[in-house]
């Protein structure tokens, strides 16, 4: 019984070490503010600083969020699961730093976005529609089906695409 004594209290000094890890690891991170919409979350990594920084003066700024340009907007789940599968993806990049200087859209997210712009700006995009029959027939070289952005690149975080343009930027003014 003697021998049993050290093995239970071995046993159980590491469940609580590894269950004390797990909830500083949830605390240093900031796990529980992604369950949030606030686009402050998206700087909890130095990364955002900059795509933040231009959003915040940008004419999306009072209308549309982080989340509801870059996340699917037809269910809960959905969002949750996209929320989930790229907050793990952009965790790997961070921790092992192979995102690079200048960051790129996954062509998931890319569709979402799309599909988020196109919800958001139904009206101007059903004229576009409406006269790009007209516009095939008198310029064949009018794409239609491009991205958003093709055209409206500087929407919303404007020109600077590259980390390096903010080497030093450290945080974000609140405005």
């Amino acid at each position: 019984m003697d021998k049993k004594n050290p093995l239970i209290l071995v046993a159980i000094l590491s469940v609580t070490a590894a269950v004390g890890l797990f909830f500083w690891v949830v605390q240093e991170s900031r796990a529980l503010s992604y369950l949030s919409s606030d686009p402050k979350v998206c700087i909890n990594c130095h990364t955002m600083n900059t795509s933040y920084a231009t959003w915040q003066h940008s004419s999306h700024r009072g209308k549309a969020s982080c989340v509801d340009c870059h996340l699917p907007r037809d269910s809960f789940i959905n969002k949750m699961i996209a929320k989930a599968r790229d907050g793990y993806k952009h965790a790997t990049a961070m921790t092992l730093r192979s995102y690079g200087n200048v960051l790129r859209v996954s062509d998931d997210a890319a569709a979402r976005i799309q599909a988020n712009c196109i919800s958001c700006h139904q009206a101007a995009v059903s004229q576009m529609q409406d006269n790009s029959a007209l516009y095939d027939r008198a310029d064949p070289t009018v794409a239609i089906g491009r991205r958003c952005w093709d055209c409206h690149r500087r929407v919303p975080h404007g020109t600077t695409r590259s980390l390096t343009a903010t080497p030093d930027n450290l945080g974000v003014k609140e405005l």
